[in-house]
């Protein structure tokens, strides 16, 4: 057994000194992760049985229960956070049953051997950020115009012209047409050259004054002055905002959307 200041771990435990720390890290919420060979059975919405096999259980401090296999991200067997814990020795097993009240859920889980257990106290106050990709702000944008500029009204996204499919295809407040190009990362050259040539083919096509927008969190200092040149415009938006729009506003697809 070690104990390093809010951890502690013990080796190839015995059942008996299993028990005693599961008590101890359930009583005062600890998160307990035991590595061994195990079983599991599921009853609730469905019904289901995991063979025997080495794994890894982790019980966190809200209650929640993850049943992870040597490979894979997600857990083979789970519990939302809230669950009861029942915990005893039978025969030579250590026997743990998670249960879930509403609606009515059962995790028996039984251990004929223990690698590792460990108990800990973590700390996290940190916000997760969540960086949108460039499908993403292109949602964004379209369910609100207005990060691009007030008035400006989305007339269809994905529109084929022949260099290829433009993000976003608008009106603006003074009805002039609105070509959007969207950039995740810092806009180059070739993001620049590549909205002319969206707007010179519509321009070709439509006999229209158009506008061209370049949309991305930066641009290059070259590309930026390629970009004037050209007659172009740059807007800057940051992936942050557009995930903040969709968290808020919880859209599906674009199909569900449009």
């Amino acid at each position: 057994m070690s104990s390093r200041g809010s951890i502690t771990i013990l080796e190839a435990p015995t059942k008996e000194k299993a028990v005693e720390a599961i008590k101890s890290a359930l009583s005062k919420r600890r998160i307990l992760m035991i590595v061994g060979n195990c079983w599991v059975n599921y009853q609730g919405r469905a019904r289901s049985i995991l063979n025997p096999g080495e794994r890894i259980l982790i019980i966190k401090e809200d209650g929640s229960v993850l049943v992870h296999r040597p490979r894979g991200y997600e857990p083979v067997n789970w519990q939302p956070p809230g669950c009861i814990f029942h915990f005893r020795l039978e025969g030579d097993l250590l026997f743990i049953k998670a249960v879930r009240r509403k609606p009515r859920e059962t995790l028996k889980i039984f251990f004929d051997k223990i690698y590792l257990l460990a108990a800990m106290s973590l700390a996290d106050k940190g916000e997760f950020f969540l960086h949108a990709s460039e499908e993403e702000m292109q949602k964004a944008i379209i369910n609100q115009p207005s990060l691009i500029e007030e008035g400006l009204r989305i007339i269809a996204y994905e529109k084929k012209v022949e260099p290829g499919f433009m993000d976003v295809y608008g009106v603006d407040r003074d009805g002039r047409l609105v070509v959007i190009e969207i950039k995740r990362r810092t806009a180059g050259k070739e993001a620049v050259l590549q909205l002319s040539k969206y707007v010179n083919s519509l321009r070709g096509e439509l006999n229209r004054r158009i506008r061209g927008i370049l949309v991305a969190p930066k641009i290059a200092r070259q590309a930026h002055k390629t970009l004037i040149t050209l007659g172009l415009e740059f807007k800057r938006l940051d992936p942050k905002k557009c995930a903040e729009v969709l968290a808020k506003r919880k859209l599906g697809s674009l199909e569900e959307y449009y």
